[in-house]
């Protein structure tokens, strides 16, 4: 008796990710006991090595999928403050959610479909992030920072 083989669709295939920090493996696991709460049960791709090498980053909830690149707390942190900054861009009216993401896709040389925080490293963080202060203050918009106004101008 002849087995049929069972095609597999392209790119159905997953690798294995690892970390780019160690080069560990990386886990699928819930974000218990790394969020201090997760009410909204949080899933995240974790480094196995985990808490030794504290690389993470949050899973998409439908697709489970990883929304960026593991990061380590260094790196979580400009995330972090990379999204405060340019978020307030549209939030004050400065310009729209979509212009900003065209900002963003200009200012890093990335493609709108790859420009997303979640995926940048510490230079292009740090680049938003001054970029966006710059232009805040140019329209004396304020911004906020570890629960303190700073006015712009």
């Amino acid at each position: 008796m002849k087995t049929k083989k069972v095609k597999q669709k392209k790119g159905a295939r997953r690798r294995r990710m690892h970390c780019p920090y160690c080069g560990s493996p990386v886990i699928y696991r819930t974000a218990d006991g790394i969020y201090k709460e997760n009410a909204k049960r949080a899933m995240l791709f974790v480094c196995s090595r985990y808490p030794a090498c504290n690389a993470y980053v949050r899973a998409n909830k439908v697709t489970k999928k990883p929304i960026g690149t593991l990061a380590d707390p260094s790196l979580r942190r400009l995330r972090n403050q990379a999204h405060r900054f340019f978020n307030r861009l549209y939030e004050s009216g400065l310009m729209s959610k979509g212009e900003a993401y065209n900002w963003l896709s200009v200012l890093t040389g990335m493609p709108e479909t790859m420009a997303h925080i979640g995926f940048m490293g510490e230079y292009n963080c740090r680049l938003i992030i001054d970029e966006a202060k710059r232009l805040l203050k140019s329209q004396h918009i304020s911004y906020w920072r570890g629960g303190k106004r700073y006015d712009s101008y």
